[in-house]
């Protein structure tokens, strides 16, 4: 079937919008509009610094960020798949706690971890100052300790922070593999090692990359720890550059170069297992046999797993717990809860915002007759990919000038000045939220539909239920488990972003995540303790969720 336009064209049926294609693709257009500003800004400057930039500051900003993404990979590709080997292979005492006690860190920021650490470790903190007594040395010069502010000290809490990631993605891998395939390498002379190198490590090959890019451009998404630690990086330098040099374009142009990398870590993910299929041959799968471990060996086994979770979760928090309650008068202050109940607002609206639209986009694109919702579709998860600072910059720019017109056409026709909507208010927040996690909830959704059978929504049609209709009364129903998931990951990511929202936020407006930010860049740690634990406890929630769901599924 044809229909035929006022040209006197054929135009195929695969490209005409239906009113559900056309809200897919206003949602898709919206989520996308972002990373093209920034490319517009970019290409077309009102000032362009960009020779400036290459001959100053942009070859260390590449240097420190390519650095840190490396090593910062490099650390939790080995702690992550190491410690999900080791639990997926081995039985000893203490195994359930550390399982889930590995997932731990996904609850707390790196910002968090940052200030925490380096408020022990620093020349003026508990530990030196112990060793200073105890010795009694009384300067620098009487003893060598390394330098706390350095790349080195941010690597390695970035990495303490992120290798859950990798943890998590390997830990199924292994689990999912066939405990044929360990035996017959253990039967043809293969030892534990030699088992892992020659059968786990490739079999689990994609897991383990797609974790080690998601931690790479979260490394590369960091500003609050990189920047307490000094280190100046990509993402550091939108900040400078758009907030000390006034100069967007430049900021834009910085933001292109993260787009290039996230796009390449993206690229290089994706070709990295072009030509990797396995498939399970035997119709019922054995279980992998896990090895019971005694004595020396069970005890190396469960310090090994322990050390992650020590100076990935437990340290930090117990340094800031003990902040908190040494000055119980800081629970009491107006300002936290006026934050906590503005995160809890800001980030529930954004959750459900993202939630709605994602059902939208995925039930439209796969009713819709058109390719073009399908084809867009797959852009719209970039945004969880490009930093916050880099959505920021793609929203604030656009949507001011917008703003800025409908203010003066309204006070132009009213005589009312009606302020700026969006990014006067924390509109601009919740579109930056939507944006950067709308991934998570298309891909949630996604995969929801995708088990469910398509007859349910035929009988529901020949029922006389329209679109919408069969949309709410039995398609939801059934996927609301999976969007109520969403939306829980999606609020919990809200709270914990810190760039977006310290560029983005009105004057007056503070959350959580900025709280402690503004705290720890005044040196109050003290003040920061209380903001970060509540951040650390509605996290926790999330990462409960999830390892119920993955214990239930296994």
């Amino acid at each position: 079937m044809v229909d035929i336009v006022n040209t006197g064209k054929v135009a195929p049926r695969h490209w005409r919008l239906s009113g559900w294609s056309i809200v897919s693709v206003a949602i898709a257009t919206l989520v996308i509009t972002p990373i093209l500003a920034i490319v517009w800004l970019a290409l077309f400057p009102t000032e362009n610094i960009w020779p400036h930039l290459i001959s100053t500051t942009l070859p260390r900003y590449l240097a420190n960020s390519i650095l840190m993404m490396s090593l910062v990979g490099i650390i939790t590709a080995t702690v992550g798949t190491g410690a999900a080997w080791i639990v997926v292979m081995y039985r000893f005492p203490g195994r359930k706690i550390v399982e889930w006690g590995l997932l731990l860190p996904l609850a707390l920021p790196a910002y968090i971890g940052a200030y925490a650490l380096v408020d022990f470790w620093e020349y003026a903190g508990p530990f030196q100052t112990g060793m200073r007594t105890l010795f009694g040395w009384n300067s620098p010069a009487d003893y060598w300790f390394p330098e706390v502010r350095s790349l080195g000290a941010a690597v390695l809490v970035i990495a303490a922070s992120l290798y859950p990631y990798v943890y998590f993605l390997a830990r199924t891998a292994f689990r999912e593999q066939s405990g044929s395939a360990i035996e017959v390498s253990r039967a043809l002379g293969c030892g534990p090692w030699a088992s892992f190198w020659r059968v786990g490590l490739p079999l689990a090959r994609p897991a383990i990359v797609a974790g080690s890019a998601i931690v790479m451009m979260e490394t590369l998404n960091d500003f609050g720890a990189v920047e307490f630690f000094a280190v100046q990086t990509l993402t550091t330098g939108i900040f400078t550059v758009w907030l000390e040099a006034s100069n967007a374009g430049g900021a834009a142009q910085i933001a292109c170069v993260i787009l290039i990398f996230v796009l390449v870590l993206v690229t290089l993910e994706k070709f990295s297992r072009r030509k990797i299929r396995f498939h399970e041959t035997a119709k019922q799968k054995r279980d992998v046999a896990p090895t019971v471990l005694t004595g020396s060996r069970a005890l190396i086994a469960l310090i090994g797993c322990t050390i992650p979770v020590f100076f990935g979760f437990v340290m930090p928090i117990s340094i800031m717990a003990s902040h908190a309650l040494s000055e119980p008068e800081l629970w009491v202050q107006p300002a936290l809860w006026k934050a906590t109940l503005t995160t809890v607002k800001v980030s529930g609206l954004a959750a459900l915002i993202t939630v709605v639209a994602g059902l939208i986009m995925v039930y439209g694109a796969r009713l819709s007759n058109s390719r073009v919702p399908r084809l867009l579709a797959p852009a719209t998860t970039i945004g969880y990919a490009a930093p916050g600072a880099v959505l920021a910059i793609g929203i604030l720019i656009p949507f001011a000038a917008l703003d800025n017109r409908v203010a003066d056409a309204w006070l132009a026709i009213t005589g009312t000045d009606p302020g700026l909507i969006l990014t006067g208010t924390a509109g601009a927040v919740i579109l930056a939220y939507s944006v950067r996690f709308f991934a998570i909830a298309f891909g949630s959704i996604d995969a929801a539909f995708g088990r469910v059978t398509p007859n349910m929504g035929l009988a529901a049609r020949s029922l006389g239920h329209n679109a919408g209709s069969s949309l709410w009364r039995v398609h939801v129903p059934i996927i609301r488990g999976s969007m109520a998931t969403a939306a829980l990951l999606i609020f919990v990511d809200c709270v914990k972003e810190l760039p977006a929202t310290l560029l983005l936020r009105p004057f007056g407006m503070d959350t959580l995540a900025t709280k402690v930010y503004d705290f720890a860049s005044l040196e109050d740690i003290s003040g920061a303790a209380p903001a970060s634990l509540v951040i650390v406890a509605v996290s926790l929630t999330a990462v409960g969720i999830m390892a119920f769901k993955s214990g239930r599924n296994n």
